[in-house]
């Protein structure tokens, strides 16, 4: 049993938020240096402590903390466990190969004893994830759970509460209370936003509290109580976490050389990636302005203009609506992969049963408007008329180079002190698109960096910018764009019959 040494930690503002959540999966996720991972590690060291003693009076837990390859595992997180608890402060020892074990005992102020067995787990091979889904644990830390996959986190939910076992609980404890407390922690540098943390943490579906007394089936539950996320403030505000244990002007430093999107990620902690090509709103589009701080209500009995792109079997609709004060907002998205016209065109219209009963829904689409379907020898639009459903042919040519005029004369427009255009956060597809998937593909060419002239069409994400093209331009944008660009190029007829 070894001596009890001190834990000199102070949690930042939103680490103790984190530490204080009841919720059984707890997620934080910040920019690099923000003392996430260690926020982790004292919350397991913390946990170990609070376990109710058990039978032979011994505070019990067994931990895993996993991370995605083995060397990232020792480089990284072992390393950082060390700087708390390593074996050569007293600690206990750690076994010498994987899976790497530690077991750390201590004397407790009530008489008790602390048993914590700490296990290290690199996913590397299918048996270590086989391990990983066989042992029994208190707690489960992800270290850096952008690089997890989201089927891993979801059957290690199984394995937590699994230990210690109630043969050793006290007969004071019911049995739906032990272990005291069990469940997930993870953190993580920003994922994508097509990643399964952006669905969790942002999706505002998963946050609607199930209050009810009724039997519901399991998929109706909300885990906004049982899962919780917690975002650190960006590295350079005034709110920035663990900036006394960094080097000076750490972040600042770190800025210097990278791309507009690294530092979004690594520095300000927002959700993004890594861009292979150009966008094609990059000089229009700013998330954070151009993105609703949440979910946007639909506007009873306001009328809705619907972008109609039928790609192939990958159509997709972008709902629009127009405030009383001229501001659009796209406030729906109906966007799917390998479907027929006469299924999709089936499935739109129920969409638009439920999502928009008491409004007025006008579906704008390709000029063209002849273009067969692949299913057989009618077109979209007679199949779709056919559905009950009725697509007139956006007023504007089909040059994308137009379309694209389009969007962007309604991005960069105010009203009001507030964008003209803004975009739901349900419109996962769209928002991707204005992020950088919707772009210009790279072309192989050496010596400098050139893009294709036009949008990559193989990109899912193609299509619904293609239906916003559409739509706005049904809504009269297209129209409006070349008016204020026009230039007045008449003749002028003078008066000159004054009197002076």
């Amino acid at each position: 049993m070894s001596k009890n040494k001190a834990v000199n930690y102070k949690a930042s503002k939103t680490c103790g938020l984190f530490h204080n959540s009841p919720a059984f999966f707890r997620g934080i996720m910040g920019p690099i240096g923000s003392g996430k991972s260690v926020a982790c590690i004292v919350e397991l060291y913390r946990l170990g402590c609070l376990q109710e003693p058990d039978i032979n009076g011994v505070r019990k837990t067994r931990h895993i903390i996993v991370r995605n390859t083995l060397p990232q595992l020792e480089t990284t997180t072992m390393k950082s466990w060390d700087d708390w608890f390593s074996e050569r402060d007293g600690f206990g020892r750690r076994s010498k190969k994987p899976p790497y074990t530690q077991v750390i005992r201590q004397n407790m102020a009530d008489g008790s004893k602390m048993e914590m067995e700490i296990i290290f787990l690199a996913l590397d091979k299918p048996e270590d994830i086989d391990k990983l889904l066989s042992l029994e644990a208190t707690f489960i830390w992800f270290n850096e759970a952008r690089q997890i996959r989201k089927a891993i986190i979801d059957a290690a939910t199984g394995r937590v509460g699994r230990y210690p076992s109630k043969k050793e609980k006290p007969d004071s404890i019911p049995n739906n209370e032990w272990p005291t407390r069990f469940g997930i922690i993870a953190d993580t540098n920003p994922p994508t936003d097509e990643h399964w943390w952006y669905d969790l943490a942002e999706n505002e579906s998963w946050r609607a509290d199930v209050n009810t007394k009724e039997i519901l089936p399991i998929e109706s539950f909300s885990p906004s109580s049982r899962w919780e996320f917690f975002d650190q403030p960006s590295g350079v505000s005034s709110e920035a976490e663990n900036i006394k244990n960094l080097p000076k002007n750490y972040y600042e430093n770190l800025a210097i050389g990278k791309n507009k999107e690294w530092v979004d990620v690594y520095v300000h902690g927002k959700y993004g990636f890594i861009k292979d090509g150009k966008p094609v709103y990059e000089a229009s589009w700013n998330d954070g302005v151009h993105t609703a701080k949440s979910n946007l209500k639909i506007i009873e009995f306001g009328q809705i203009i619907g972008g109609f792109d039928s790609s192939g079997r990958c159509p997709a609709v972008v709902f629009l609506q127009r405030t009383s004060r001229g501001q659009w907002q796209a406030v729906h998205e109906l966007c799917v992969l390998d479907m027929g016209a006469e299924q999709f065109c089936q499935l739109l219209k129920s969409e638009i049963a439920i999502k928009f009963p008491t409004n007025e829904v006008s579906l704008y689409g390709d000029p063209a408007g002849t273009f067969k379907s692949q299913n057989d020898e009618r077109t979209y639009v007679e199949i779709a008329r056919a559905a009950g459903l009725k697509i007139l042919p956006a007023p504007t040519t089909n040059r994308i180079g137009e379309r694209i005029a389009t969007v962007e004369h309604v991005l960069n427009k105010m009203v009001d002190g507030e964008p003209a255009f803004i975009v739901s956060p349900s419109c996962k597809v769209l928002r991707r698109g204005f992020n950088g998937g919707y772009k210009y593909r790279q072309l192989q060419v050496s010596g400098e960096e050139r893009h294709a002239d036009e949008p990559d069409k193989k990109s899912k994400f193609s299509h619904p910018h293609d239906a916003l093209q559409y739509g706005l331009s049904g809504a009269g944008e297209t129209r409006s764009m070349k008016r204020s660009n026009s230039k007045f190029t008449g003749n002028i007829t003078a008066r000159t019959d004054f009197n002076v």
